[in-house]
């Protein structure tokens, strides 16, 4: 299998996971903060670095399936992207993953306040796990 990027698109944060080199399981990466800005260059600088082979954004859908505004802006982000890197890049539901990476740091032990600088990365770190797991069934 080849390395896989996971992203958490948000709107004042970006979060990152990796796939280890197997492709089987998704790890945190960074966190890029949206207001310094070029966040699809750097995205692409972090592909060309780690040798990436795919990339996987995360597509918030509302609850019913249907796409609103947040999915409009994951789109647009996922094209930009595409003109930029050279690797296929997908997206992925992304439902209640900020959710689900809050529960899982609570029940790690980490208190709200210490989670603001790793849930994004977290969340990313599910959509990716999430995308490797269908990529077997």
């Amino acid at each position: 299998m080849k390395k896989v990027l996971g992203i958490d698109l948000g709107d004042a944060r970006v979060g990152l996971a990796l796939s280890d080199d197997l492709g089987m399981l998704a790890h945190p990466h960074s966190t890029l903060t949206v207001a310094q800005g070029r966040v699809a260059e750097r995205i692409a600088a972090v592909v060309r670095e780690r040798g990436v082979d795919t990339v996987v954004v995360g597509m918030p859908r509302n609850m019913d399936g249907s796409h609103g505004p947040a999915a409009e802006k994951s789109r647009v982000f996922a094209e930009a992207l595409r003109k930029l890197i050279h690797v296929p890049v997908v997206t992925w539901d992304e439902r209640l993953t900020t959710v689900s990476a809050q529960r899982a740091l609570q029940e790690a032990g980490r208190k709200a306040k210490d989670q603001k600088a790793i849930v994004d990365q977290v969340a990313a770190q599910i959509i990716l796990q999430g995308w490797l797991d269908a990529q077997d069934a």
